[in-house]
């Protein structure tokens, strides 16, 4: 549509004008509150992945044996495959919930997520593709302003 075109809101009370106001409505939420549910929610969906991976402090013989049989990554170890997994898994969704370098954090899952979708579970793509909204809503438009990112670039444009 170019900028010469225009869609007038109908008039009167009947469905179109409704149907017209609720996207209208739809249209007035907030990004800040779309992001934080973006970080969080995939944040979440990473962390207990991650917390699968691991005993305390210990990447288990589950999860090497994992990567050695099911997960089958070609060009890693498996072990350094569960070793690096199990810290993207808990580094990066961190950094999402509190907001810090968030895009990076999100660019780094969403990475992730490609190669679980390549080498992985191909047939997962429903799953996938709903991650990877989440993260293109975080790298595309930023955390909002509930995050660190937020408060840190509102402290740099202010001492410029």
């Amino acid at each position: 549509m170019n900028e010469d075109m225009t869609l007038a809101a109908p008039s009167g009370r009947g469905l179109a004008y409704r149907v017209h106001s609720l996207m209208t409505a739809f249209g007035m939420i907030p990004h800040d509150l779309i992001a934080t549910v973006a970080r969080l929610s995939i944040a979440a969906v990473f962390w207990q992945s991650g917390q699968t991976k691991v005993d305390g402090w210990h990447v288990t013989d589950n999860a090497v044996y994992l990567f050695q049989t099911e997960y089958k990554l070609p060009f890693v170890d498996p072990w350094l495959a569960a070793h690096l997994a199990a810290f993207a898994e808990h580094f990066f969704p961190l950094l999402l919930v509190i907001g810090f370098a968030s895009r990076l954090s999100a660019l780094a899952l969403l990475g992730m997520t490609l190669v679980i979708e390549i080498f992985v579970y191909p047939d997962a793509w429903p799953t996938h593709g709903t991650w990877a909204v989440c993260f293109l809503v975080i790298i595309a438009g930023g955390p909002g302003r509930l995050s660190l990112d937020h408060l840190i670039a509102r402290y740099f444009a202010r001492s410029t």
